[in-house]
């Protein structure tokens, strides 16, 4: 009897377990909502409703973008950056750094498929390039930083992302250039695993995919599992914003991260690396900052620098790469993201 209902309490311990693991997002989000309705039920249905009118606002976006993200993967057209890391050091740089304008790799996704490109002997030249520009925007970003930043902000970002790319991948060469950055990999850090398959073994795209009833399946299969991701996200961060706009002091915000200076830029590049959640929940907190009186120069420098290298990827990347990598890595990503914030400051300007 005892051992049963062990058995019994380990089961729901393991259940509980697995479910805060998978869902703790959700889990988080609706027990923020309980505390809302329990402290101020007036609170709570203001924060629900602009969550769902935001929702709302954004689903044409999302819609576009996951069905471009679930028609990458099904036609495994995702598969074709393993063709960017071919011919000249300049050539692999440029093509790289385009390449991972057109990836969806998040900072943290990104990196198994880095160790993968290293393991394989790709310069790091290249594979800097990649790394820089892939987490700063994809498709789906553009579309979705469209539509809650606007249009001008999303080409801005793409541009961003391109020449901080192709910026890092210049300094890194001529670093490599002068002997140093050899063996870039830590000792014991393997191929990158299944994220790395993709450039292992390049795979024929298949653009036609709904004759592939397997193909078909995926593409269903990853519409699915994406919306549900960017629904999580974006429930959690248009909640936060709500109560951001309820409790944050306007003038604050504006005190802190507004005007022309150098200082609001420079204080959002140093706080978007931990405080950024994830690059699709930071456009509705940066947005309702930018209404406050955010700065556009600060928010610009916030999404790249946090884009680039969130808490949770500098640390996996810390395990990945010898120090010296790693350093030079999150000085270009410092660099790069308060130079773009200071130059859309002075393009917003003029």
């Amino acid at each position: 009897m005892i051992e049963t209902s062990l058995n019994v309490r380990s089961r729901t311990t393991d259940f509980a377990h697995q479910l805060w693991t998978k869902e703790k997002v959700w889990l988080f989000t609706a027990s923020l909502l309980l505390a809302l309705f329990a402290l101020s039920p007036t609170l709570g249905f203001t924060t629900v409703s602009f969550a769902l009118q935001n929702l709302l606002n954004v689903a044409p976006f999302l819609a576009l973008s996951v069905g471009i993200a679930a028609y990458a993967g099904a036609t495994g057209a995702d598969g074709l950056i393993a063709r960017a890391f071919t011919g000249s050091p300049a050539v692999m740089i440029l093509i790289a750094a385009a390449a991972g304008g057109l990836s969806p790799f998040c900072s943290c996704g990104v990196i198994p498929l880095i160790a993968a490109l290293l393991v394989m002997g790709v310069p790091l030249s290249a594979v800097m390039a990649f790394w820089l520009a892939s987490p700063v925007m994809d498709p789906s970003m553009f579309l979705l930083t469209t539509g809650t930043l606007g249009f001008e902000f999303a080409v801005a970002k793409t541009i961003t992302a391109l020449c901080l790319g192709v910026f890092g991948g210049f300094v890194v060469h001529m670093v490599t250039r002068a002997g140093g950055l050899t063996d870039p990999l830590s000792e014991g850090v393997g191929n990158g695993g299944c994220g790395g398959a993709k450039v292992r073994t390049e795979q024929p795209v298949v653009w036609k995919f709904w004759s592939d009833d397997a193909r078909v399946a995926k593409f269903w299969r990853e519409g699915i599992k994406t919306t549900l991701f960017l629904a999580k996200w974006l429930t959690l961060a248009f909640i936060l914003e709500s109560l951001m706009l309820a409790w944050l002091p306007a003038d604050l915000v504006a005190r802190t991260l507004g005007g022309t200076g150098i200082a609001p830029i420079g204080i959002a590049t140093l706080v978007g690396v931990p405080a950024y959640l994830n690059g699709y929940a930071a456009l509705p907190l940066v947005g309702g900052l930018m209404e406050q009186g955010m700065a556009p120069g600060a928010g610009m420098a916030f999404l790249v620098a946090g884009g680039v290298s969130s808490l949770p990827a500098a640390i996996a990347v810390w395990a990945l790469v010898k120090r010296q990598v790693f350093f030079l890595y999150l000085g270009l990503a410092l660099t790069g993201s308060f130079a773009s914030g200071l130059l859309f400051q002075l393009w917003t300007t003029f």
